[in-house]
């Protein structure tokens, strides 16, 4: 967080985003998933909840490290999408998603023509097949389809219902690869879910060449003794990351009168541990450029960060750089499509942490699900997750803001 940036904003906000693929597994978009940290309940909920300082506060926040051209899914409840809220919003970046609670009484018609009339994209949410909704059906530009327990069969009399209208589908709570094929064949233009944080391991496909150094070189980092001199070694043999290290020192972040161009200076400013983690980032995300690993990357930093901060504010199983460490590696497997164990074979670790990355029952273990639940944008199981290990919601939105924040510095000068 920047001097400039209004505290409370932060103190009243959190956003989750999540990811939305194209067919092509390139990032389309994201649906923004707001939380009031007043009420320590979901910010979009009701009209009186969902203002539209919220609205624009939430998309500010979340807007951040998107890249140019994709795309950023708000909802919107009735009362709020009959008002004048979404204007606030751009309409060549936003899509409205109409809640599935929506009905489609003239009133709200009349609100979704003139939101197509100033160029927005309309979104249906939560659609199963469900009648009464026709006219929402033919207005929308997108229909969100919830696919979560259904069979094939089921999906597909879904979308045979659907063929009538014009409007491209979005499979929603896609959790496994078998189902974002499925839901491929069937014509689904995108898909949201965490289908794409599993590992599709292909038998007797390897690591490259390239993946397997960067491995080793991520094995030397985690070594407690690794020498400053050693790290200025590693960086200055490979010319983009020593640009990008000088991208990174020169940011807005450091708040630098000059500019730096000296390695050995940066990295004297930024200190043996800081360097390190910030090179486990960058060599993490060289190890495959896909738009599935970089989003996944970006989602393993955070995750990191947010268990530090946390380790930071009260006890922890590790560590704080060790529970960094557990949130960075835990979706290691899904971002080089490798098992877990075998690639945590070639990784320095401790025992203990890699028993709590490959042992659901191990009980440290807890803390990924705590992971899973932030990501995933379940608040009520957040709140209850976080109160069973003894968390207030207060410090659980803090350490998300400031982890999120922190990522999208650190990762400024990935892509």
């Amino acid at each position: 967080m920047t001097d400039s940036e209004p505290e409370k904003l932060y103190d009243r906000i959190f956003v989750a985003r999540q990811p939305i693929f194209g067919a092509d597994m390139k990032v389309w978009g994201y649906e923004l998933l707001f939380r009031h940290g007043d009420t320590q309940a979901a910010a979009i909920t009701d009209g009186d909840q969902a203002t539209t300082q919220v609205i624009a506060d939430g998309f500010t926040l979340a807007s951040r490290g998107m890249r140019k051209g994709t795309r950023a899914l708000v909802n919107f409840p009735r009362n709020v999408l009959v008002g004048a809220a979404a204007f606030v919003l751009p309409p060549e970046r936003c899509v409205v998603e109409i809640l599935e609670t929506v009905e489609p009484e003239p009133e709200v018609m009349e609100a979704c023509r003139e939101l197509k009339k100033r160029g927005y994209t309309l979104a249906l949410d939560d659609f199963v097949g469900q009648p009464g909704f026709e006219p929402l059906c033919e207005i929308a530009d997108i229909i969100k389809v919830d696919i979560l327990h259904k069979k094939p069969a089921e999906v597909m009399d879904i979308v045979k219902g659907l063929r009538p209208y014009k409007a491209r589908l979005l499979a929603e709570k896609v959790e496994n690869l078998d189902m974002f094929t499925v839901c491929k064949r069937l014509g689904f233009t995108y898909f949201q879910g965490y289908f794409f944080s599993k590992p599709e391991v292909i038998p007797g496909r390897k690591l490259s060449a390239s993946q397997t150094t960067k491995i080793k070189i991520l094995k030397e980092l985690n070594q407690a003794d690794t020498e400053q001199d050693r790290l200025v070694e590693i960086i200055q043999t490979d010319l983009s990351i020593s640009y990008r290290l000088l991208q990174y020192i020169n940011s807005a972040r450091f708040g630098l009168r000059g500019k730096i161009e000296s390695i050995q200076r940066a990295v004297n400013m930024l200190g043996r541990q800081n360097l390190r983690q910030w090179l486990q980032v960058i060599i993490l995300s060289d190890m495959n450029s896909t738009d599935k690993a970089q989003e996944l990357v970006r989602i393993s930093v955070r995750r990191g960060r947010f268990l530090q901060l946390l380790a930071a504010d009260r006890p922890t199983p590790f560590g704080s750089d060790s529970m960094f460490l557990l949130g960075f590696f835990s979706v290691l497997d899904a971002i080089l499509d490798q098992y877990m164990d075998q690639l945590l074979e070639e990784i320095s670790l401790d025992a203990d942490i890699k028993a709590a990355l490959t042992d659901p029952k191990n009980p440290a273990a807890v803390w990924l699900e705590l992971l899973d639940e932030l990501d995933r944008g379940n608040w009520g199981r957040l709140e209850a997750r976080a109160a069973s290990m003894g968390m207030s919601m207060d410090l659980v939105d803090r350490a998300s803001i400031d982890a999120a924040a922190w990522t999208d510095e650190v990762m400024g000068g990935v892509y």
